[in-house]
């Protein structure tokens, strides 16, 4: 059994750190309306990745003094910032505007939650990467797992979002998707926190240029704002984006995109816990059904390697309780 550089091992590691991931990913929609109640979502959002990407701009300069880090050519750093651009600031902005146009966090999860299928459709034509029958099933009954989590919520006598929100976080999931698979096609290994590095970077440009021009660059005072940027920072950003890379690597995009089906009913229970929301049956019908899934999605086997460009720095690698 193949062990981790601190002992651990593999598949332990794997599943540690999709544990991780899902906790961190889910907590972004409860960051977003914890920031939303105190200033604007380009205000949020500016302040959310300034802050990260001048932290982790100081990592990499340190980094980079002590370690041999690889040499980048200008098109590398363009893909890069695009990525980042896509699968940050174009994802980030279509969830925070729909839980501001009245969207709940239940439901823009679930409309999130449609990744997995959409990855694994596309995951053979792009990249020569099989999703097998059984993983197929495992897809399909995350996916109404979902649906049984956010149903409630979505048809709810007392929403107030106009019909045409609810295709703002469709838009988001489609930017991470393209992003996903502008990535697999890279050929150069680059160490995860240069990478994210550039991504936050591109966004705190992104977000600052729009939040100046919006007049909306000057955030509150409120202790609120700034513990909701602490939160977002942390947890979302380092642990989401970060781990949600670091697993692409290691275990292939239908494994990991398998692991979103668990983010509308872990959101439920960030509700449950930060705004006192219900947790009802269906949740945990939900949940169970979601959990039940990503097993088979992962149990089922690896993705097939790549045949394109990104083929050379894919990891094929058992996936989690195989």
């Amino acid at each position: 059994m193949r062990t981790s550089p601190i002992g651990i091992p593999d598949r332990w590691m794997t599943a540690l750190l999709s544990v991780l991931f899902v906790l961190s990913w889910s907590s972004g929609f409860i960051g977003a309306k914890l920031g939303a109640s105190d200033a604007s979502i380009l205000t949020v959002l500016m302040w959310r990745f300034l802050v990260i990407a001048a932290v982790l701009a100081g990592v990499v300069a340190v980094v980079w003094r002590r370690w041999s880090m690889p040499r980048m050519s200008r098109s590398q750093w363009t893909i890069q910032a695009i990525v980042g651009a896509l699968s940050q600031a174009g994802y980030t902005v279509t969830v925070y505007w729909a839980i501001e146009l009245g969207v709940s966090t239940g439901t823009t999860a679930l409309i999130d939650g449609v990744q997995p299928l959409v990855v694994a459709a596309l995951a053979g034509p792009i990249l020569g990467a099989a999703t097998h029958g059984r993983q197929w099933w495992g897809l399909l009954v995350g996916a109404a797992g979902v649906v049984v989590v956010s149903w409630t919520d979505a048809t709810s006598s007392t929403a107030s979002a106009p019909w045409w929100a609810y295709l703002v976080p469709l838009l988001g999931m489609a930017s991470l998707v393209t992003a996903t698979f502008l990535e697999r096609r890279v050929t150069v290994v680059i160490p995860p926190i240069l990478t994210l590095a550039i991504h936050c970077g591109t966004s705190a440009v992104v977000f600052s240029a729009a939040a100046v021009v919006a007049g909306s660059a000057v955030p509150p005072m409120q202790g609120g704002f700034w513990i909701a940027i602490a939160w977002l920072t942390v947890l979302s950003t380092v642990g989401g984006y970060g781990l949600y890379w670091a697993l692409l690597r290691r275990v292939g995009v239908t494994s990991v995109n398998s692991l979103m089906f668990l983010m509308p009913p872990v959101t439920a229970v960030w509700g449950t816990a930060v705004y006192g929301e219900p947790f009802t049956w269906t949740t945990a019908l939900g949940l169970g059904m979601a959990i039940g899934a990503t097993w088979v999605v992962n149990w089922s086997g690896s993705e097939q390697p790549s045949t394109g460009a990104g083929a050379a720095n894919t990891p094929v690698r058992e996936a989690v309780g195989r």
